[in-house]
């Protein structure tokens, strides 16, 4: 069956974005960015919400836009393609390789472990991963560590969350200044 994993960057504080909205302390360095280019090669299907979906239409038309380096060239390669589901009670149509939601999460997750497939389901946001984690639907949470206090924002966690066990089955250190954590629920 496969596995339900959010991921994200995160303030040491706790925070996918900043009080004032913004993630530019988020931005990856080279190695960072190549991680990700690695994680998401293990990547089936990407849930997403409407503020992540719309924060990563960049990449539709990033390579007309602009020149990109070899490592962008390679995300885009490997993001477009990548089957898109995004979750939105304000939009009507999405780009790309994107579907809007038909059912609730729990319906899409169950259907989408139901189809044959390789690769994990990815849900990125925190708001549409809060709700993933109070169905009881995350298997593994992946995060990657910034050393910045943002004060407040959104956070990774949502803090009604019931607990959860987890094991720790990665650790990594970036340089001097990043740490990949990656967690499996503990059943």
């Amino acid at each position: 069956m496969r596995s339900v994993t959010y991921s994200m960057n995160v303030s040491l504080d706790g925070y996918i974005v900043g009080p004032d909205g913004g993630f530019d302390w988020s931005a990856p360095d080279e190695e960072v960015f190549r991680f990700w280019i690695d994680d998401i090669r293990g990547v089936g299907v990407h849930l997403l919400g409407r503020r992540l979906y719309e924060t990563m239409l960049y990449w539709e038309t990033a390579e007309q836009e602009r020149s990109l380096d070899a490592a962008e060239l390679e995300w885009t390669a490997l993001w477009n393609p990548l089957p898109k589901v995004v979750f939105s009670t304000t939009l009507s149509a999405v780009q790309g390789n994107a579907r809007l939601a038909s059912g609730s999460l729990a319906e899409e997750i169950e259907r989408l472990r139901a189809e044959p497939g390789e690769g994990d389901i990815a849900i990125g946001g925190a708001t549409l991963a809060a709700e993933a984690a109070a169905s009881g639907l995350i298997d593994e949470y992946q995060i990657i560590v910034y050393p910045v206090l943002v004060g407040g924002g959104i956070p990774f966690f949502a803090r009604d969350e019931r607990r959860v066990d987890l094991e720790l089955v990665e650790t990594r250190t970036f340089g001097s200044k990043f740490v990949y954590l990656r967690y499996r629920v503990a059943h």
